[in-house]
């Protein structure tokens, strides 16, 4: 055989092993996508959802990860303040834990938003909005909250990216810079010592009547941090980045940057459906094992949380992942 037909031969037997294991690797991914019975079901696949897979993986459960592909932080450009990640973007990080945590063959992921959610003697039914089922002994509620942003034009351009929430994941970045604290009362109040620390030109935007007591209003003054009363109408940026505040009387400030405390609300209803307790700051209640009030339910990351934090979700999702592979070991015992 000439050396020239013997590399065409060679390639087509190459090509040919190639063609049969992708088709042995789409037969398994279809038989993966095609069951319906597993031990646990996460409801979100960001960071705590994906730590808590990671560690039930490595416990040979059978995981199916449901998520609807809208993490709460795709708009901010970098992530910190979370060691060996600091700097990267959210999505990086996330993309990079799905690729690890996909590696334990247990472990399944499904871009799904689930819908519903029933509960019975067996365990727990859980319906997308496709239509899929699938049942499992445990489900996990790692679906952290969504931001309900005010009613002013360019605050949601601007989230995530310089209206921030969070001085610990933000404040570095933006150290020494005029900022503003949109806030009024006691939130405004916590954020103040924290936002003074990091730069001296502190400005609370209450946009309406200030709400402090006498004591917290001379702390204020004695630490130079002005309070605007004048309601707020628009946040002028560029691509995001907070140029000048306008008020109601046309009148502007200009900010650098600007922390905000706004409200929120559960991203799923489904642990609500299913009896779970809410508490008066509107997250789910958990124990100190991350157990909701219904036997079988937990919850773990934002959504029971106010520790706000990429490093905060993985720690709670790889603690959930732990008890609830406990659970299911002694109930298999």
């Amino acid at each position: 055989m000439k050396r020239r037909e013997a590399i065409k031969q060679l390639g087509l037997a190459t090509a040919a092993m190639v063609s049969t294991l992708l088709c042995i690797q789409l037969k398994q991914r279809k038989i993966n996508l095609s069951m319906t019975n597993f031990d646990v079901i996460i409801i979100g696949g960001s960071y705590s959802g994906l730590s808590a897979a990671m560690a039930l993986g490595r416990s040979l459960r059978k995981v199916l990860i449901l998520d609807s592909g809208l993490p709460c932080n795709r708009q901010t450009p970098h992530s910190h303040n979370f060691i060996t990640q600091d700097g990267k973007t959210p999505k990086e990080i996330s993309e990079a834990a799905k690729r690890q945590v996909l590696e334990y063959e247990t472990v399944h992921f499904l871009e799904e938003l689930a819908i519903a959610g029933e509960k019975d003697a067996s365990g727990f039914k859980i319906q997308t909005q496709s239509g899929k089922e699938f049942l499992a002994k445990k489900v996990v509620f790692a679906t952290g909250i969504k931001d309900l942003m005010p009613n002013i034009k360019g605050f949601s351009d601007c989230w995530g990216i310089s209206v921030v929430h969070c001085p610990y994941c933000h404040g570095y970045e933006i150290r020494h810079k005029k900022t503003g604290i949109l806030a009024n009362g006691e939130h405004a109040y916590h954020l103040a010592p924290m936002v003074k620390n990091l730069t001296s030109d502190v400005t609370i935007l209450t946009s309406g009547k200030a709400n402090f007591n006498s004591e917290q209003i001379k702390k204020m003054r004695d630490n130079n941090i002005k309070i605007i009363e004048k309601e707020i109408v628009e946040i002028e940026h560029l691509n995001g980045y907070i140029k000048n505040v306008v008020f109601a009387d046309n009148s502007k400030e200009h900010f650098e940057a600007t922390y905000a405390a706004i409200p929120f609300k559960q991203h799923s209803s489904i642990p609500e459906s299913l009896g779970c307790a809410i508490n008066d700051m509107g997250y789910l209640e958990v124990d100190m094992m991350q157990k909701t009030t219904i036997e079988g339910v937990f919850a773990c990351g934002d959504n029971c949380s106010r520790l706000r934090s990429v490093a905060n979700a993985v720690a709670a999702g790889n603690k959930v992942g732990a008890v609830v592979n406990m659970e299911l070991s002694f109930e298999n015992f």
